[in-house]
């Protein structure tokens, strides 16, 4: 592994380090977004509100992938910045080559699984007459064949994030994004192969292949600089390997189920109200991605360096990260939240002129900016129990959110505010949850402070005795 590493870790400045680890960890994490919002930029463009709805309707699926993602991708990092703050880098290996390879295969099964029951999946997503031949034309490139180099890209850099390595992940990951960008007007548009939707699912499904190369060649170059392998040989199903990924790996899998759940729920719901209502939220959702995955990229972002610090008991700079951490997003999601509500009609007719589709988007979109200051903590409170190994903690906030009070929210509000009261449950449950998160992240870190000063307590006390003898 490179020298810089620990470095970045153990005695870079704190700011410095979170954005060292962070940045590119945002940056990571706007590319599902941005592959989103160039897919309905450039579909928009056709002026076809079916064509919209598609890549809309097809969101939760596409969500669904981040239910392997933090199963193989959050648990096998988790477990991995854990053993090297330990110095077990055998154990990285391992860890890391689990988490590839089970990734290739969930993928493949996912695909095969969408391919089989294509049709009653359409119905669950509220795809209709009109809208279904849209949706599983942009459905087949990017889910029935695109599945796994989608969740592997985004596995692989979990893992080369997990050792330090922050900015080689954002490269590989945002080179797909790139990509993405230029392909989606060529296969979209009438001028170029004017393929609609469809186009954009083809220019997606390239653009991860391109993400997933660029992973593969950069850890053969690098073989003997660094813990993160994908030689099968390697590959251990160790229970205690497999029992440590899943800790971590299966609630924050089962949180991303519950976020397609709702969605569902959520798009199920708007479906009835039309076409138009469905293309009008999916853009208010997909620019509110944007702040969402910033904050998302942050809590990310810093697991590691919580990760290595809690595992070599440097419990100060753990909490110290955090707090610097969680005082720049509040601050800056506020901010976002803000010019979100008070410019929401130019930033939805960006994409759409259809004064109809503005004022609805708008509508929605004031609606869902309001969560974002309140929804960082809960981000950052997950982070905190993943990287600790608390997946119990995480898995309890994904329940509250979604059985207790988001989907509950849903629908009461459709049923008072028909449509638009849609756009705010999920304020109405990040609320509630930031609430929560202070109490139980305030209880956490004064129970390791005080399991700290125990333990320098008891070695201050052995070479006392030391000198004595």
């Amino acid at each position: 592994m490179q020298q810089d590493k620990p470095e970045i870790f153990e005695r870079m400045a704190i700011p410095r380090a979170v954005a060292t680890l962070a940045v590119p960890t945002i940056l990571s994490s706007l590319v599902t977004v941005l592959y989103n919002l160039a897919d309905t930029y450039f579909v928009a463009l056709l002026g076809d509100p079916v064509q919209n709805a598609a890549v809309t309707l097809a969101a939760p699926v596409m969500l669904a992938f981040n239910a392997i993602n933090n199963l193989f991708g959050v648990g096998s990092s988790s477990m991995m910045s854990r053993a090297l703050g330990r110095k077990d880098y055998e154990r990285v290996e391992k860890g890391s080559t689990f988490g590839i390879w089970c990734a290739i295969f969930c993928g493949l099964i996912f695909s095969i699984g969408c391919t089989i029951f294509k049709g009653p999946l359409l119905s669950l997503l509220g795809a209709d007459a009109t809208t279904s031949a849209a949706t599983d034309a942009y459905m087949f490139w990017t889910v029935n064949i695109g599945a796994a180099p989608a969740i592997l890209n985004v596995v692989m850099a979990y893992l080369v994030r997990a050792e330090g390595s922050a900015m080689h992940a954002s490269i590989g990951t945002m080179s797909g994004c790139l990509l993405n960008i230029v392909l989606d007007p060529i296969f979209v548009l009438p001028w170029g192969l004017n393929m609609g939707a469809a186009g954009a699912g083809l220019a997606t499904f390239l653009s991860n292949c391109v993400a997933c190369g660029y992973f593969f060649v950069l850890l053969t170059v690098r073989r003997g600089h660094t813990y993160v392998c994908y030689d099968i040989r390697k590959l251990s199903f160790e229970p205690s390997i497999v029992r440590e990924v899943c800790m971590v790996g299966i609630p924050a899998s089962i949180q991303n189920l519950l976020n397609v759940t709702g969605m569902t729920i959520l798009n199920n719901l708007a479906s009835a109200y039309g076409a138009t209502a469905v293309a009008a939220m999916g853009i208010a959702q997909k620019v509110n991605q944007v702040p969402f995955q910033v904050s998302n990229g942050l809590s990310q972002g810093i697991m590691p360096l919580v990760s290595y610090n809690y595992a070599s008991d440097n419990i100060p700079r753990m909490k110290k990260s955090f707090l610097f951490a969680a005082r720049l997003a509040v601050t800056c999601l506020a901010c976002v939240s803000l010019l979100y509500y008070i410019f929401a009609p130019q930033v939805v007719s960006l994409f759409m002129e259809n004064p109809e589709i503005v004022e609805t988007g708008t509508r929605f979109l004031r609606g869902f900016c309001l969560a974002l200051p309140f929804q960082c903590m809960d981000f950052l409170a997950v982070a905190v129990f993943q990287a600790v190994g608390l997946g119990k903690n995480a898995l309890a906030f994904a329940l509250l959110r979604k059985v207790v009070l988001e989907i509950p929210a849903l629908l009461l509000l459709n049923f008072l505010f028909p449509l638009y009261g849609l756009a705010y449950a999920q304020f109405t449950a990040e609320l509630c949850l930031a609430i929560a998160a202070v109490v139980m992240l305030v209880k956490l870190f004064r129970q390791l402070e005080l399991e700290h000063e125990g333990r320098l307590a008891r070695v201050r006390e052995a070479m006392a005795g030391e000198q004595t003898e």
